[in-house]
């Protein structure tokens, strides 16, 4: 991670924006279920919304230093750590009622590995079960800002035609000052 997302990223304002901005429009007034993985929650700005919202919420991070100040951060609540790769999860098909990725995706550095976590989140989603998420969109400044750092953004575009060909299915996509979407596991497979 760079300087300015060591910067952003764990400061008030970016947690302000994500929880009155990014998360009301993807998560308000949908049911997320009992159990929701949040994948990539870098310092937990959307983890610290959405657990309240859910019963049981387990949070992939690949950075092991990351991981352990969050499971610092969230002891003793409804929240668990994990410390993996989200592109290969560590638990059974059918695993969770819901899913969240928040301004991550494009930190990896290929289409292929974007679509493999998609895909990775797609299989531990119960039947009926829902991905909400944000990104931000292509820009010459988000490239300045992510000098020395993965900057590999998804265009609106080709989402939509990314996770309908991996199986999801009612899929919203929205673009504004950055791009939300929800996409929905098959309630019946076949």
């Amino acid at each position: 991670m760079n300087k300015q997302h060591e910067e952003l990223c764990p400061s008030p304002e970016w947690a302000a924006y994500l929880q009155s901005e990014v998360l009301p429009a993807v998560a308000d007034g949908r049911d997320l279920g009992a159990t929701l993985l949040e994948v990539g929650p870098g310092p937990g700005a959307s983890t610290d919304w959405l657990r309240h919202r859910v019963e049981r919420l387990v949070a992939v991070e690949i950075e092991s230093e990351a991981a352990a100040r969050l499971a610092e951060r969230f002891a003793n609540t409804n929240v668990e750590i994990v410390c993996a790769d989200a592109t290969a999860l560590p638990f059974a098909a059918d695993s969770f009622d819901s899913a969240g990725s928040f301004t991550m995706l494009h930190h990896l550095p290929t289409a292929a590995l974007q679509n493999r976590l998609l895909a990775e989140v797609l299989r531990v989603l119960r039947p009926g079960g829902v991905l909400i998420g944000s990104d931000s969109l292509p820009s010459v400044e988000l490239h300045h800002f992510h000098e020395d750092d993965v900057y590999n953004p998804i265009e609106p575009g080709t989402l939509l035609t990314r996770l309908q060909t991996l199986g999801y299915e009612e899929i919203t996509l929205s673009v504004g000052y950055a791009m939300t979407f929800v996409a929905h596991k098959p309630a019946q497979v076949g």
